[in-house]
């Protein structure tokens, strides 16, 4: 279903793919991994993307990226990786569109307090999250739980687990255990999230006023490609400068994960997606270009994820989400009707499946509810 486009030998086909959970009819008119990510696009767990956050919280404005926004900017850097590598873009686009579906409202400050509050229970992790979302969550079909999706699509979601839970989660989490690689098209996902969101955050962080420009200007990435901006077009200033710099940021960046992706699959000459998975990581930055990167997201962690207010925000996220799993932990009667049927059946993971699904905005209105006398 590719068309003329050739696939390299080491690329991911539906002929060396191990397939679905539940066998299903072959689609009739698009390939298996399109199927996958048509699927991932019409759940209930995509959709809830759109409102929840990515540094900002949502309503803090609307043109601030949200996990949906983001999710779609990974997966068009993760195409252009893929095509220029000969690899599966499908398979590309639909592990970007899916990864981040297991997120917690708030960000990373959720995922942190609704870790704290599974202490003991399993913990939470939001790429074991996104994993749960489309094998058991999701409910669409009348055949199965989740969306049934393929083993490789399956296996790029799931970028890290720990040895125990590992060994719950079969085949696809065999890979942790035998310390082996997930296939090329799940590697450049993950170079393409990178890529995606510190490049981003400098648009969100200029764009809120948080970050400075004359101090961003002295992180290298920056600062070169502000130059070459400047260089092509005099004078030019404000938006259009940002976004002028950031997009040659993003090209510097694509362009090297393609040259030095393509230099080690040169020096392995791997002769299928087996042999990926045997050798060590191929798809990756030059040693330059990860200097780039990580000083770039130290100035990132420092000046705006640190920044006083974003910390304001953070610590009324992790109170929100907390005191909201601890009020459905002491009464499970509060929740709706199902998932109090499920926690009789599976314990405080029915509670965290209920937090974490929820979106920004209703996590603040659910906590109002709960705890603001005069709410209903």
């Amino acid at each position: 279903m590719r068309g003329t486009i050739e696939l390299a030998p080491w690329a991911v086909r539906e002929g060396n793919s191990r397939g679905r959970l539940h066998p299903e009819p072959p689609p009739a008119v698009r390939g298996e991994f399109q199927r996958d990510r048509d699927r991932i696009v019409h759940s209930t767990a995509y959709r809830r993307l759109q409102y929840k956050t990515q540094v900002f919280v949502n309503h803090e404005g609307d043109l601030f990226r949200t996990r949906l926004t983001h999710s779609l900017e990974v997966a068009q850097i993760a195409r252009t990786i893929a095509r220029a590598l000969m690899l599966n873009e499908d398979l590309a686009e639909a592990i970007a569109l899916a990864h981040d579906l297991g997120h917690t409202p708030f960000g990373h400050a959720g995922q942190e307090a609704l870790n704290a509050c599974m202490k003991g229970h399993g913990g939470f992790e939001h790429n074991l999250q996104s994993l749960r979302t489309v094998d058991v969550l999701e409910e669409r079909y009348g055949a199965f739980d989740g969306l049934n999706l393929m083993f490789d699509t399956r296996e790029g979601i799931l970028k890290h687990c720990p040895p125990a839970r590992a060994r719950e989660l079969g085949d696809v989490g065999a890979r942790f255990l035998q310390r082996r690689q997930p296939s090329l098209e799940a590697q450049v996902c993950n170079l393409a999230d990178e890529i995606a969101y510190n490049n981003h955050d400098v648009d969100d962080g200029l764009r809120s006023g948080l970050l400075e420009l004359d101090a961003l200007r002295q992180v290298e990435l920056y600062g070169r490609h502000e130059a070459q901006a400047l260089a092509a077009f005099p004078g030019l200033s404000g938006r259009r400068l940002v976004h002028e710099t950031v997009r040659r940021m993003i090209g510097t960046q694509v362009l090297d994960v393609v040259a030095e992706t393509g230099r080690r699959l040169a020096d392995a000459a791997p002769r299928d997606v087996e042999a990926v998975r045997r050798a060590a990581p191929l798809a990756a930055f030059s040693d330059a270009a990860a200097r780039a990167q990580q000083a770039l997201k130290v100035f990132l962690r420092d000046h705006l994820y640190h920044h006083w207010q974003v910390r304001r925000m953070t610590s009324k996220a992790r109170r929100i989400v907390t005191e909201l799993f601890r009020a459905f932990l002491d009464d499970p009667r509060l929740l709706p009707p199902q998932y109090e049927a499920r926690v009789q059946r599976e314990g405080p993971r029915a509670i965290a499946d209920y937090v974490a699904g929820m979106t920004d905005r209703y996590a603040i209105r659910e906590h109002r509810r709960l705890f603001a006398v005069g709410e209903t």
